[in-house]
């Protein structure tokens, strides 16, 4: 409950800012450009608090945190004096109009770059991206990736850490080779590698883009010390202890975590033997092991999480900048965003990728609540992709989308002409449709995750 609780307050901490990021944009070109605003909302139904400026621009904050608007003078609508027929939206060029409209996603890219600037100058610890372990066989092998080498490129871009070298790989989804350089660990030399993906196959809810390829991230090594013990799990009914180091299961020794992890698993409900060594003693612990269903599958439970050894020092680094290089840093990587959103889109269409792809509000909340844990850091980089996001989405051609009222106007520009409003209704509506259509799929797809 706590962590649907904390999901949710995040959710509408975050989309709330970027609603109100992305209205303010429409908001303040169109007081520049002469036109009356009568609201300006973040949320829709019903305003749980109001004020007036002295401009007579309604400010609300409105129930259901979804989305918000900003509602312009414009005698397409109502009624509109004819002392305000200049502050209408409806009267100004088309000039302006695009202007206006355009400011919304604009403002939402400019505010990614102030987002991942501020993360940059914060300071974001990261890991080089070392390969830890290869699948025999897979398409990582074929193309002879080793164990212990760092991925320095994928194609043309250069990556440093594993974000950079996710969001890449995705980007090669439906084409049919991807060229990775790497250079072998105790080594200056680098080495370029060509993976055969025509046949890849990326499901990303079951696997992440890299294992589906067939290697794994570094981590280092899992040792048979316990970190944590479970409240109420079989393990703290049988007094195990945090610090507590695992050696014998049933009379037999273990030096690693993976057999520990198997004999486990093998033997739901049964009793099992202990032996572990606390401080200066051996002690042997009796445990009726629980059960749990994994996709169907029962296996035994102790309810323990192990130690990790530390990561090597030359493995870690920080991305810390002064302001001018954090700005240059956030800038590059609010463009790449950009670009690659933009060819997933395409790739949505093209069906390179599936549309079981699609994310909706419960993803958006559950990526909030999981950033927030880690930090304002991580917080601030998941507000920059949101951001981008909703920008570019707000640019798609659809006539409900500022995107659609831009190609009117783009349309108006070139041929002198408004579009018919009978032509932009039906445009409204079709519009809609697709757009409900695409949040049906991406709330299923949500729903189907859970």
């Amino acid at each position: 409950m706590f962590g649907f609780l904390w999901s949710l307050f995040f959710f509408v901490i975050a989309i709330g800012i970027l609603v109100a990021v992305h209205e303010w944009g429409h908001f303040w070109v169109a007081r520049r450009c002469g036109v009356k605003v009568e609201r300006f909302s973040i949320g829709f139904g019903k305003a749980l608090w109001r004020r007036k400026d002295a401009l007579g621009t309604e400010y609300v904050i409105a129930a259901i945190p979804l989305g918000g608007y900003v509602k312009m003078l414009d005698e397409r609508v109502d009624h509109v004096a004819d002392e305000d027929l200049p502050h209408a939206f409806n009267r100004q060029s088309v000039g302006k109009r695009i202007a206006i409209i355009a400011a919304g996603p604009v403002v939402n890219f400019l505010f990614a770059i102030l987002a991942l600037t501020c993360m940059y100058m914060l300071g974001v610890d990261s890991v080089k991206p070392i390969i830890g372990k290869v699948t025999p066989s897979s398409i990582a092998a074929k193309a002879e990736l080793q164990p212990q080498s760092q991925i320095v490129a994928i194609g043309q871009t250069e990556v440093n850490d594993w974000q950079s070298v996710n969001l890449e790989l995705i980007s090669h989804i439906g084409a049919k080779q991807l060229a990775i350089t790497v250079q072998p660990e105790g080594s200056n030399s680098r080495q370029l590698k060509t993976l055969k993906i025509e046949d890849w196959a990326f499901d990303p809810d079951k696997q992440s883009a890299m294992a589906s390829l067939g290697f794994t991230p570094f981590m280092p090594k899992v040792s048979t010390t316990i970190a944590l013990v479970a409240e109420n799990s079989a393990a703290e009914r049988a007094n195990i202890e945090q610090g507590d180091k695992i050696i014998a299961l049933d009379g037999t020794p273990v030096q690693d975590w993976e057999p520990i992890v198997s004999y486990i698993a093998a033997r739901a409900g049964e009793d099992v033997t202990i032996r572990v060594q606390r401080k200066a003693d051996t002690i042997d612990l009796s445990v009726t092991l629980a059960s749990r269903e994994v996709d169907g599958i029962v296996s035994g439970y102790l309810g323990v999480v192990p130690q990790r050894e530390a990561w090597p020092e030359s493995y870690r680094f920080t991305q810390q900048y002064d302001p001018f290089n954090a700005l240059v840093q956030g800038s590059v990587k609010t463009w790449r965003l950009m670009t690659l959103s933009v060819e997933m889109i395409g790739k949505l269409f093209t069906g390179d990728m599936s549309v079981k792809n699609l994310s909706g509000p419960i993803s958006i909340a559950q990526g909030a609540g999981a950033s927030a844990g880690y930090g304002l850091v991580q917080f601030l980089s998941f507000l920059a992709l949101i951001s981008v996001s909703l920008g570019i989405i707000n640019l798609l051609p659809l006539p409900v989308l500022d995107g659609g009222h831009l190609l009117y106007f783009i349309i108006e520009l070139l041929t002198g002409k408004a579009v018919p409003e009978k032509v932009q209704e039906v445009g409204f509506k079709i519009g809609g449709s697709l757009l409900f259509l695409l949040m049906s799929i991406a709330i299923m797809n949500d729903i189907t995750r859970l």
